[in-house]
């Protein structure tokens, strides 16, 4: 069975399938401009503004390719719920565990920027405990389910939160919309610095 079949068969209609890229496209763009805006001022200080255009225009293209993949990768798994879901529901529900997952990516890279450890108690504790990496693994496994555990609970437990969740990926999309034209002027940018 082809992927588009599978697909037909678990209902999914173009609307959907674009609102769930564009809900996928969100955190990595963001991220993307984040980055660029903390990154410019050094990039055109120790070269020029046009290249610092250009990285950006890079990061944005980056970013396309990233979304791309992963908004493939949670189609896939969008064919493991269950087949009398409705579109909406089926889109929401996806939509929430991958935005979970990129809020968990920028914590995660938030904290190597900001250069966040471990209070010294932690790390002594840690050390004296003979096992720390189950420590950390345990204590990192427990934080992560929580924030995963809670809002799919949320999600099946009541209606009005997958509401909420089909609401919020609505106006993500709008947003997205206008991250994509970001990406159409960073294509023309990458092309025009190429040529």
């Amino acid at each position: 069975m082809s992927l588009i079949q599978a697909t037909k068969l678990q209902r999914y209609s173009r609307q959907k399938l674009w609102s769930l890229f564009l809900t996928c496209a969100f955190p990595f763009h963001l991220w993307t401009l984040i980055q660029v805006f903390r990154d410019v001022s050094w990039v055109t200080e120790r070269t020029n503004a046009w290249d610092a255009v250009g990285v950006a225009s890079y990061g944005m293209l980056f970013a396309l390719v990233e979304s791309l993949l992963a908004f493939l990768v949670v189609v896939l798994l969008g064919l493991v719920t269950p087949r009398y879901w409705d579109d909406d529901r089926r889109i929401a529900f996806l939509s929430l565990l991958f935005l979970i997952a990129a809020v968990w990516g920028m914590i995660s890279q938030l904290l190597f920027i900001w250069n966040i450890q471990l209070p010294s108690q932690t790390m002594e504790f840690l050390v004296r405990s003979g096992h720390p990496l189950r420590w950390l693994y345990g204590g990192s496994l427990a934080i992560v389910l929580a924030t995963v555990l809670l809002p799919v609970y949320l999600f099946f437990g009541s209606s009005k939160f997958s509401l909420l969740v089909q609401d919020f990926t609505d106006r993500l999309s709008v947003l997205t919309i206008f991250y994509l034209l970001f990406d159409l002027a960073g294509l023309t940018i990458v092309i025009v610095r190429n040529l």
